[in-house]
């Protein structure tokens, strides 16, 4: 079995008027919401109406999209500032649902849904799996946690929406996962890609994927490189896409690929993008990596203006081969907040797995970064798998795969690091967003 040709490749729109729209129609749609958001939160959010006349700026000031730099910006700080409900502009009685994230103070990152915010949300997804091939006939098995999470309940939504069969599984339990994927016939699965990665492998080690059904993966909620999509499709012959969203804005749903996986599609009726230099706050140019700042213009119970994501990117608004004129935002390179600064180097956890997944089948892409501060130096180490037929060869090859993974790295990140060679699934495994950084440092 293999994975689904671009020849044998049926594209479906869900909303052609909406997805195939000219820039010049989307962008009278999105001043009209743009105007009425400002509008409701500058009348019914303290926040906003403070935030707004501190900068000068009314609502009257705002007459279409092309005035968005005009409006100040939204952080997760103001979010955890007034936690759980002071960014509500419905009466609170209203609100059908929350959802939630962890945050680093203990404190959550909570956002509001009114039943409209949760219809949206489905339909936003429905037009995800549609790009990926699926249809009402199709069943979908969600791995990402239900809960305050946003990832499971999403894709739980959208399957609702498309009419497909959503299977609740949840995190956790692969042995149970794989047998319901059998047993059910699940023939698309929703979890993060490292979770995808391990499953995938747990059902090469089962010997199991010659009796699936799947033909497609929906990943998200952390950064993966193409490397690991293919390996992904590889093992399991299906196409994988990648999803986008965060709590704050709506949840999975926000943007996904195509088939063409040339960027991932914004649904930007809902929520507008910007891609701005973190820095000067300047928009960035088509293809120029910036920090990516939503609105959103229809949300009701929680609407943000100008949120900063963290997430860098870059975005092109040409026209796609399967016709949409989304505009598409490339994957994520990292965040400005896991980014790390080694010897006055900025390194991604994302360049260490492209790294590994380019030297082929002795080194697994299952690794840990970890950086610690030695005699005001910043030092760090890289723990990789390898096979484990590795450790019974003699000492010098280990060292001399240590010093060619070395290389690699060192090549890729533009600083040396140290590598530690551990045996397969030593490094913890992740149901939900893997852990890739260890900073000792203390900064």
């Amino acid at each position: 079995m293999a994975a689904v040709s671009l020849e044998n490749w049926t594209e479906r729109i869900r909303d052609p008027k909406i997805e195939c729209m000219s820039r010049d129609e989307m962008a009278v749609l999105q001043s009209k919401r743009l105007v009425d958001v400002v509008n409701r939160v500058y009348n019914n959010v303290e926040f906003y109406r403070k935030k707004m006349q501190d900068l000068g700026v009314e609502p009257g000031d705002i007459k279409g999209i092309e005035d968005i730099n005009k409006l100040p910006f939204t952080t997760k700080e103001d979010l955890r500032d007034h936690y759980p409900f002071g960014l509500l502009a419905i009466p609170k009685k209203d609100v059908v649902r929350v959802q939630g994230t962890s945050g680093t103070t203990g404190k959550l990152t909570l956002a509001s849904y009114s039943q409209k915010d949760i219809d949206v949300w489905g339909e936003c997804v429905a037009r995800c799996l549609t790009m990926a091939g699926l249809t009402d006939e199709d069943v979908l098995h969600i791995c990402y946690g239900y809960g305050l999470f946003t990832g499971g309940l999403g894709l739980d939504f959208g399957a609702k929406a498309l009419g497909a069969m959503a299977i609740p599984m949840s995190a956790g339990n692969t042995k149970r996962q794989m047998m319901c994927m059998e047993d059910f016939g699940a023939t698309a699965f929703a979890c993060t890609p490292s979770y995808a990665l391990y499953l995938a492998e747990s059902m090469q080690e089962a010997g199991v994927v010659d009796r699936l059904k799947l033909k497609a993966g929906i990943h998200g909620a952390e950064p993966w490189t193409e490397e690991m999509r293919k390996k992904i499709e590889s093992i399991l012959h299906i196409n994988c896409f990648d999803i986008y969203g965060l709590c704050e804005i709506t949840g999975p749903g926000v943007a996904q690929d195509c088939i063409h996986h040339t960027g991932l599609h914004i649904h930007h009726d809902y929520f507008f993008p910007e891609v701005l230099n973190p820095a000067t706050h300047e928009a960035c140019a088509d293809h120029e990596t910036g920090e990516l700042v939503f609105t959103t213009l229809a949300k009701e119970a929680m609407p943000l203006i100008r949120y900063r994501t963290k997430d860098l990117t870059s975005i092109d608004h040409s026209a796609c081969a399967c016709g949409r004129t989304l505009p598409r935002i490339s994957k994520f390179t990292g965040r400005t907040d896991d980014m790390k600064v080694i010897r006055g180097v900025n390194v991604f956890p994302t360049q260490v797995e492209t790294a590994l997944l380019s030297m082929g089948g002795a080194v697994a892409p299952h690794y840990l970064m970890i950086v610690d501060r030695e005699d005001n130096l910043d030092v760090l180490t890289v723990m990789v798998e390898v096979d484990e037929s590795m450790f019974s060869d003699e000492i010098r090859k280990l060292d001399a795969l240590k010093n060619k993974i070395g290389a690699v790295l060192k090549q890729a990140l533009g600083v040396s690091v140290r590598v530690k060679l551990v045996e397969p699934k030593t490094i913890q495994r992740s149901e939900g967003k893997a852990v890739r950084v260890i900073d000792n440092r203390g900064l």
